[in-house]
């Protein structure tokens, strides 16, 4: 609010806050409407090696298999995320540096990052009645240069642009 030259009750954001662990939420006039969190941080966003939001009848389906729900726990919350989707990290600085060099799996886990992202984003506008602006925290979102751009492509028909000079 303040870089915009406005009172935080005058405003309406999104924040993001992106690191091993994520969250959104949608500010309006200074009061937090809606998170990306529910009971726990598993629900939402896809983060470091949490699942994010999922089709729960797939926990059926693996319980079918044979998982039982010590396993089902630890594959939702440990093994998941960045690393399940990459198979190699959960670091996005690691994943970025594979990407470059052409690992599919890699690049793959960054695209489905930022598209939930994005998806929230436009969910959080429809909410809020537009955004006055999208707010970055948290590791990734701070230095990800990358990260912001795919985040941000394609948002200018809600009002959403990013300079790509003050980006990098």
């Amino acid at each position: 609010a303040a870089l915009m030259g406005k009172g935080k009750y005058d405003v309406n954001v999104i924040t993001c806050h992106l690191g091993n662990g994520c969250s959104m939420a949608a500010v309006k006039q200074g009061q937090s409407v809606d998170t990306s969190m529910g009971l726990t941080p598993l629900e939402g966003l896809v983060m470091g090696t949490r699942t994010g939001d999922f089709d729960p009848a797939i926990l059926f389906y693996l319980a079918d298999k044979g998982y039982d729900i010590k396993a089902l726990n630890a594959l939702c919350n440990k093994k998941s995320g960045l690393l399940g989707v990459s198979g190699v990290s959960n670091d996005m600085r690691n994943l970025e540096e594979i990407a470059s060099q052409g690992n599919e799996r890699a690049m793959l886990a960054i695209d489905i990052f930022c598209y939930r992202i994005k998806k929230y984003i436009g969910a959080y506008s429809a909410v809020l009645g537009g955004a006055d602006c999208v707010v970055f925290t948290g590791g990734i979102g701070e230095n990800s240069v990358l990260v912001r751009s795919k985040i941000c492509e394609g948002l200018k028909g809600i009002g959403i642009e990013l300079d790509q000079g003050l980006n990098k």
